[in-house]
């Protein structure tokens, strides 16, 4: 079991209410709680300590409301990749549910995984972040399947900007702030100024075609397949 919270990128996603979590276990007596060992231990949602921690606060409040749950406890590697997923079937025993504190993604490879039990969602995914200073992550990247962070800077212009502007600036900014906030940044600002201290201004005159959002969600759920690798298992 990992719990290392090192690495800047990852999703980042934050734990339901106490409250909200004991609704979803309710029918059951026996659950698994289940960690997970990178993006979420990371962002100090669901590792190994947030699994404790958990597991400790629903057996306490349980017993004060006269009821006997027994809550297990598991951190795995990665909820996300079937290798490590395994782990939890080898453990799960009689428990009735699993609530994974992993993120959308761990929790649904976990249900694939295993179709006769009751995964539930111990976490809201949130974005695709970066970590800024410890306790600050913010949102950085959509996954939008067409990068053009070569043209912006290494800012992205689809996450960033509020209306994902892929030629920016709008007129709604000022002093370097969005429209939408004065705590927002605004993301062409920071595209130009960096642009600047590169010395390639000149990509601001470049514009950037209509996106093509089927590499997106638009094209309904997105795959990869590399059969160089398929070959090798």
């Amino acid at each position: 079991m990992l719990s290392e919270r090192d690495g800047a990128e990852m999703i980042v996603a934050e734990q339901k209410p106490l409250e909200e979590i004991r609704k979803l276990i309710a029918p059951y007596d026996r659950v698994l709680l289940l960690g997970c060992g990178t993006c979420v231990t990371v962002c100090f949602a669901g590792g190994e300590k947030e699994v404790g921690v958990l597991a400790a606060a629903l057996r306490m409040a349980e017993r004060i409301d006269g009821r006997d749950v027994m809550v297990s406890e598991l951190t795995i590697h990665r909820q996300c990749e079937p290798e490590f997923v395994g782990e939890v079937r080898d453990k799960l025993g009689d428990a009735q549910a699993v609530l994974s504190l992993g993120c959308g993604v761990g929790v649904q490879a976990v249900a694939a995984a295993l179709p006769g039990v009751r995964v539930l969602p111990g976490l809201n995914t949130k974005f695709m972040g970066e970590t800024v200073e410890p306790g600050f992550w913010r949102e950085a990247c959509l996954g939008c399947g067409n990068c053009v962070l070569d043209l912006t800077g290494g800012i992205c212009p689809i996450a960033r900007c509020s209306k994902s502007l892929l030629n920016g600036p709008c007129g709604g900014s000022e002093g370097g702030r969005c429209e939408i906030s004065k705590d927002v940044e605004c993301a062409w600002q920071l595209i130009y100024d960096r642009l600047s201290q590169l010395g390639r201004l000149d990509l601001m005159e470049e514009i950037i075609p209509l996106k093509d959002w089927s590499t997106a969600h638009a094209g309904g759920p997105r795959k990869i397949v590399r059969p160089d690798l398929a070959k090798l298992t």
